[in-house]
Formats: structure tokens, sequence, C-alpha cells
């Protein structure tokens, strides 16, 4: 029997020495999450050390059924319960290899059959969708903001980045793709901004770390609970229809291998916008997962899926390219760049998609970059500049896609419907004026957290498996 002292205790290497630590007062360490967790939540406190999955023999083994393949022990098991998100095998290592390159049930190269508009690929990822000559494709630029929407910057998207003088060549709005978190958000500035005709996008509900948890820990429960989750919640405290949230970005964009395009695929989610690409040129243009992505999956122990999810698209974060540095996320750029670089950074990578394959440019945010004054100052000089050219268009990543999988030439773009500002709204989707700042208790936090929303306010707090407040 193991006591709680001995299971908070933990062990980390560091520079070839062996350190010891323990877990905060009341946390007990959990050596399959490597994290300190409630009591409640840690049951492997008998275990002392991560276990090492074998390498499956798979063909080796000489399985009696053709669909079969070998676990290590020899075990064989159906081909599918390889690399599906639960351990069949024995010793666990149906679930143990499992990239791109190792899963018997992998994605298949891109396939001419695969055509538009329900499926897009190429072999690089570098081809125009409907071979279309770049001086006939719309140079799109997608604006994309993390984390929730509040009094920090709702002046910033309000008055700053979205004023109605910044229009696209068919004198709609510009728009922008709000991939919304959960916890300190506002959500009559949230139903705002998608009754102006932005993308409301889904961030999960508690952003919770370690960052690895998303990549390595989650379940398929957790990636239903954290992302439908969040959904619901727009739905029910911003009145935004189930049908108009499309896509979602993972925090810290830490991808979920199959565990998360398969909850993806069982929802309806359409889209995915968590993958960095390695940095190209020309850029890469999104494409649909029924075949293998055309890129390495880039980043630290990340995992991208491995299996085919037809219909499912990929938005990939193409880098910015700053003098010798590339970056994902404009705020993980070099931090010491002034106003004026900023500028010829934003610049710069616009012409690497405008000149060459005209891919959609995307501008990656969190708002807080917009507090440094010169940071704004450049980026609404770079508005002013590219709004002046009658091929460029600010859309949102929904908006992308649609014209991915219908392609017009420009000379057809204002009649273009899934580009135009015709919104119809019901009266109970219009955000009110005045929202119920509800004071609410939350189990979790073990305090009062505030919510702001047109919609009546719940019992509680809402959060993760009790998305709606109830008692």
């Amino acid at each position: 029997m193991w006591t709680a002292d001995e299971c908070s205790k933990y062990f980390l290497c560091l520079e070839g020495e062996v350190f010891e630590f323990r877990c905060s007062t009341g946390l007990l360490f959990d050596v399959n999450r490597q994290i300190c967790d409630f009591k409640l939540n840690v049951d492997n406190c008998d275990i002392t050390s991560e276990v090492v999955i074998p390498k499956p023999l798979l063909e080796k083994a000489n399985c009696p059924e053709q669909d079969q393949l070998g676990c290590a022990d020899g075990t064989c098991l159906p081909q599918e319960y390889f690399c599906d998100g639960s351990m069949d095998c024995p010793d666990g290592s149906d679930e143990g290899y499992c990239d791109a390159n190792d899963d018997p049930n992998g994605a298949t190269p891109c396939d001419p059959s695969c055509v538009l508009p329900n499926c897009f690929c190429s072999k690089d990822g570098t081809k125009i969708p409907g071979n279309l000559h770049p001086s006939q494709v719309p140079q799109m630029i997608l604006l994309t903001f993390d984390d929730a929407i509040n009094d920090e910057n709702w002046d910033i998207y309000k008055n700053k980045l979205f004023p109605p003088e910044y229009q696209n060549p068919n004198g709609c709005p510009i728009r922008a793709t709000f991939f919304v978190s959960h916890q300190y958000n506002n959500y009559q500035y949230t139903q705002k901004l998608w009754n102006d005709g932005h993308e409301i996008a889904v961030h999960s509900i508690t952003h919770r770390g370690p960052e690895d948890w998303w990549s390595s820990n989650a379940t398929i429960e957790d990636w239903f609970d954290e992302m439908v989750g969040q959904a619901n919640i727009l739905n029910r405290f911003s009145k935004i229809r189930l049908e108009d949230i499309k896509g979602l970005r993972v925090p810290f964009l830490r991808v979920g291998w199959n565990r998360q395009f398969l909850m993806m695929k069982e929802f309806g989610f359409l889209y995915d916008s968590s993958m960095v690409a390695p940095f190209s040129n020309p850029p890469l243009w999104p494409y649909t997962l029924d075949h293998k992505m055309p890129h390495k999956c880039t980043g630290n122990k990340q995992v991208c899926p491995s299996r085919s999810y037809p219909g499912v698209w990929e938005l990939p974060m193409n880098q910015l390219e700053v003098g010798d540095f590339t970056c994902g996320m404009v705020d993980s750029c070099p931090a010491n760049l002034s106003g004026d670089d900023v500028y010829k950074m934003l610049v710069h990578n616009f012409k690497r998609h405008y000149l060459s394959n005209r891919a959609p440019y995307g501008i990656y945010f969190h708002s807080t970059w917009f507090k440094k004054a010169e940071y704004l100052n450049a980026f609404q000089k770079f508005l002013n500049d590219v709004l002046k050219q009658h091929d460029v268009w600010f859309v949102t990543n929904w908006q992308a896609i649609q014209w991915i999988r219908k392609p017009k030439p420009l000379d057809q773009l204002h009649n273009f419907v899934p580009w135009g500002c015709k919104k119809q709204l019901d009266v109970s989707e219009m955000a009110c004026s005045i929202p119920n700042i509800c004071k609410l208790h939350s189990r979790v936090f073990q305090q009062d957290r505030y919510l702001y929303t047109c919609s009546e306010c719940p019992p509680k707090y809402p959060w993760i498996r009790n998305e709606f407040g109830l008692d």
C-alpha cells in the first residue's frame, strides 16, 4: 500500500543528474500522464515507471487469418484493432507505434480519384484548386485569433481591426475567425462578432495544461468533452447555430493524433487548423484528410493523424519568414522586432503567397500582441495597403474552404454567395445591448466566476462535463 507522501514523489533527470521533487500538498503524481493531480484522479500509485510498449510483430506473426496482425507477444487480432485509440493487445503493442509510417491502417498517398468539392490533395500540397492560373486566384488572407473574447481585447477587435471602412472588393466588411476558449470569455461580445459575420470556432473549454496532455494523454472522451462541450456552450450562451461551428484549433497547437479526428468526424466538425507546416516556398494550400498529409508532422513530440478522415479539411498553418527565423503564430516571432520590422515581415510574406501559388495567407494572433502600439500601427498600415488591391480578400477559414471546394475566378467573385454579407438572423439570435452579468459558483475553482451572456443565467458556472451550468 502506497502512502500519499510516497505517491507525491517524482524524479527528473536534468543534465545527467537525478533530482527528487514532490507535488504540492494534496496532489499526487500520475505516472502515466506525468503530472500532479488531485487524489481522486490518480489511480496508479503502484506504478513506479512509465511502461515501455514493445513493437508489434504485425505480418511477422504469420497469423492464421488474412485480416489479422500480430501483437508483440504473438497474439493475433483483427487488423482494424491496431492504432484505433484503444489498447487490445495484452502488451499494448497495438497502440505503441502509430505514426503515419507505422499505422497498418494508415491513409494512402494522394490519389487522382480525389476530386473537388469533397476531396482535395496534391503530392506536395502546393497545387492550386481547380487548376486555375495564379492570376485568376483571389489572394485570401486569413486572420485568426485564439482564446477568450473579453474587455481585454474588445476595443481592439471592434474599433481597431474591424471598423466598417475596412472592406473587401465586393463592398462587404473584412472578416476573421475566432477560436474561442471558455474561461474568461464574454459570450455577449462573441455573439456580436458572430452577428457581424465573423466565424466563431472552438478552442476547448479548459485550455488546460500541460501542453503534452492534448497530444499524449487526452482520450476520445476528453476530446468530446472539451471540443463538443465548448460548441454547446457557444450555442447556449451566444446563440451561435451549431451548424455554423465548423472548425477547431487545439490549445498550444498540440495535435491530438487519431483521437482528435475521430471526435471531429463523429461530431461533424469540418476542419482543423492546428498543424504548423514545415516552411515551404511556395506555401501549402488547405487539403482534405482523405489521404496522407503532404508535409511532415512538425513539433516536439507532435502526433498528427495517421488514418484517413474523408471530407475533413486541414488548414495548415504556413509559417512566416522573418530573416533567418520562421514562426507559426505572429507572437512566436522574434520579440525584438520594431514596428517597421513587423510591417516588412507582413509584406514580405504576403508577396511570398501573392507572387507564387496564392495559397491562403494565414496570420495567426493572440490579442495581447496588439497591446504594443507600434505593432498595431504596423498591422493597420499593412491592412490599408493590401486592401487597395482588387484581388485581395480577407475571409474566414470556412469561407476559404467554400472557395476551394468550388473555385471561382476573380471576375466571378462579386456574386460569390459564400463571400457576401447578407446574413439572415432571427430576433432571438441578435446580441443584446446589455448582457446578463451572472455571478456563479464554480465547483472546480471553489470560488465565484462571472459569465456575460444575453441568455438566462445558469445555476452554476459552466465547465467541462457540465457545459450548461446545471445544479
